[in-house]
């Protein structure tokens, strides 16, 4: 089995165990400063109600996004993470 699908299936696990549905969720991403790969995540939060806050490092060479949004269960967080996972760069917290 891939890293990638164990670190999966051990956040569901630990997201069922400790959370309570539905909740407000915090997503931390660390990617490039450049505006096509913040407006690209953007888009995937549009008309979810996300609160994005955008954090600039001190070199200006990258970008903290925290994104705070109501979501349903363990899978669509989960879901959310693979789809901002397909852009460049992004290092997820």
């Amino acid at each position: 089995m891939s890293e990638q699908i164990e670190f999966y299936k051990k956040l569901k696990h630990r997201l069922e165990e400790t959370t309570e549905f539905p909740t407000k969720y915090l997503y931390k991403f660390i990617i490039p400063a450049d505006d096509s790969k913040m407006l690209e995540i953007e888009v995937m939060f549009d008309h979810t109600g996300a609160v994005i806050e955008k954090k600039t490092s001190k070199t200006g060479k990258y970008v903290s996004l925290s994104i705070l949004v109501q979501m349903a269960n363990a899978d669509v967080i989960i879901e959310k993470y693979k789809e901002v996972a397909k852009v460049e760069g992004v290092i997820s917290l």
